[in-house]
């Protein structure tokens, strides 16, 4: 049987690259991301595990902005090690200006998140979870 071992990359399109490119550049410098390639028309980070790539929409795409609630593209989580870097993302966020649109909380149980948009409404989500749960089992270890 195949066994999918990790999701190697994501490439969006997007409506105006070099904003899109500023922005994730400087997101992804917070995250500790490096530029994996440029090359003029698309360009993509990587931390070691994940990469993300973004390129320009074409004419036609452009004129079909994206809004979440249609077919396709929901949200993108990148998984950060822990509650308080997930806060350490929101406070850049609000400094960048960028759109929050679920700020720092407990969404499910054990699963704390904040939701934010790119300059092209995609939603994306930085989030930790299992964090209590993790806590819980090391102190009944110890």
């Amino acid at each position: 049987m195949v066994k999918v071992v990790g999701i190697d990359h994501l490439v969006i399109r997007v409506g105006d690259y070099e904003r899109s490119k500023r922005f994730y550049d400087r997101l992804f410098t917070f995250l500790g991301f490096e530029v994996l390639g440029d090359y003029g028309d698309q360009i993509g980070w990587t931390n070691g595990r994940t990469r993300f790539w973004i390129g320009e929409a074409d004419e036609e795409g452009k004129r079909h902005p994206h809004r979440v609630g249609n077919i396709g593209f929901h949200h993108y989580a990148f998984e950060l090690e822990s509650r308080e870097d997930v806060d350490a993302l929101q406070a850049f966020l609000e400094q960048e200006g960028t759109t929050i649109v679920d700020p720092a909380g407990e969404y499910y149980d054990d699963y704390y998140a904040v939701f934010f948009l790119d300059p092209d409404g995609l939603k994306l989500e930085g989030m930790k979870w299992g964090a209590r749960t993790q806590a819980a089992k090391g102190a009944a270890k110890g």
